[in-house]
């Protein structure tokens, strides 16, 4: 999803570098010890201090690489796999992964329920996947949704994190709900504007109850209460296209998109400003927003902002790290934009850098070479037309992997 910011997490995202601002978790521990790395893990993406956004950058990757159909380097799946605590969380980095988890870990929903997305859809990791979903379960807030921490006031890029994870392993947001019987739809709901405030969602309540529209927070509120992870499927064309009171997460996502395609009318992107600094083009955002008007079905209003983001986006991930071009994979994949040539760039090939090579294609055995194989171990009673069918279904499924990388209305 988006940058991640919150008033808890101010002090200590402004120490991220580039790359973790450019898709950073919701918000971080302000005690959050930052561990000294002298030398970096061989399997992690990115080389800036991972003390912040590890987990979460690496599931990043991992989940974009999937998507445009690149199998991860074992040793980067590896180096995800073993940042789990026994209990099923992720922190954002742990330097000894040997070491048990105490108190002192500062875990977070963030990374665990972007490491779910990430292992849930490389398959083969049921156990670690379990474990995680248990825990984000049991960090359910009364309100039906989540804060960054267990036990942190609920906001709005939290909850839909959580909401993707869910969704990720097929589970239904609306069968989980907290002790006061309260599901992640009722959480966001409450963190929606009004249709005279603008239809937004704010990322949480000000001290006096208020809800400030961000479109941080709208953008990543958008998939939640669409009940979508982080790779999307293009919504059906949206006959709602204005504010109305929402009833329930699914029209509070609507008018949220709406909010956003409005916003996006006059500049094609969105803007931030740091403390007295003027307003610039937030890329980061802007490719969220496109991602999220995509799942609501307003893919005419994403036209011009991702012709912004193809222009623009490139430089930004080069600068930013792999989180930006895992980021840019995703909108890619959302609008069925083909993410080896996005703006003239290839982003696979931009993300792949930033880490462990992948497997090569090389490494790959053709379906030829498996039909030849599989007829040298069974014997000569296996018939030619046996070795065409193995070819032809092989090359079935892999005209089906393409086919639904560059399907616009996909994932």
């Amino acid at each position: 999803m988006t940058v991640r910011r919150s008033a808890l997490a101010l002090t200590a995202l402004t120490a991220l570098t580039a790359a973790s601002a450019a898709f950073a978790p919701a918000a971080v521990a302000e005690d959050s010890p930052a561990p000294s790395v002298k030398k970096l893990p061989s399997g992690l993406y990115g080389d800036s201090d991972p003390a912040y956004d590890g987990v979460y950058r690496q599931s990043l990757a991992l989940l974009a690489q999937h998507t445009a159909g690149v199998e991860p380097a074992a040793k980067a799946v590896d180096w995800l796999t073993g940042q789990q605590c026994e209990d099923g969380s992720f922190a954002p980095f742990r330097a000894d992964p040997s070491a048990d988890c105490d108190a002192k870990t500062q875990v977070d929903t963030n990374q665990t329920a972007t490491a779910v997305q990430a292992l849930a859809a490389l398959g083969g990791h049921d156990e670690a996947v379990g474990k995680a979903v248990g825990w984000l379960k049991a960090a359910q807030n009364d309100d039906g949704g989540w804060g960054y921490v267990p036990g942190g006031d609920t906001d709005t890029n939290s909850t839909s994190l959580v909401v993707g994870a869910l969704a990720a392993t097929g589970t239904k947001a609306d069968t989980v709900t907290s002790k006061k019987d309260k599901t992640p739809e009722d959480a966001l709901l409450g963190l929606s504007l009004k249709c005279a405030d603008g239809g937004a969602f704010a990322f949480q309540p000000e001290k006096n109850g208020d809800l400030t529209a961000n479109e941080d927070a709208t953008a990543a509120g958008v998939l939640g209460g669409l009940g979508s992870s982080l790779v999307v499927t293009e919504g059906e064309s949206a006959a709602q296209t204005a504010c109305e009171e929402p009833a329930d997460a699914r029209a509070a996502a609507a008018n949220g998109a709406a909010h956003l395609a409005d916003v996006l009318k006059k500049d094609g992107h969105l803007t931030s400003a740091m403390p007295g600094a003027e307003d610039q083009p937030d890329t980061g955002n802007t490719a969220d927003a496109v991602t999220a008007l995509h799942a609501a079905g307003l893919t005419d209003a994403a036209k011009k902002p991702l012709a912004w983001l193809e222009k623009n986006g490139p430089a930004w991930a080069k600068q930013s790290g792999p989180s930006a071009w895992a980021q840019l994979v995703l909108t890619a994949h959302a609008t069925g934009t083909d993410p080896r040539s996005f703006g003239g760039t290839d982003l696979v090939a931009g993300l792949n850098a930033t880490g462990p090579a992948p497997k090569s294609a090389e490494d790959t055995p053709s379906a030829e070479d498996s039909a030849k194989q599989a007829a040298d171990e069974d014997g000569p009673q296996i018939s030619v037309w046996w070795i065409v069918g193995v070819g032809l279904l092989v090359g079935a499924g892999v005209g089906l992997m393409i086919s639904l990388r560059n399907k616009s209305g996909r994932k």
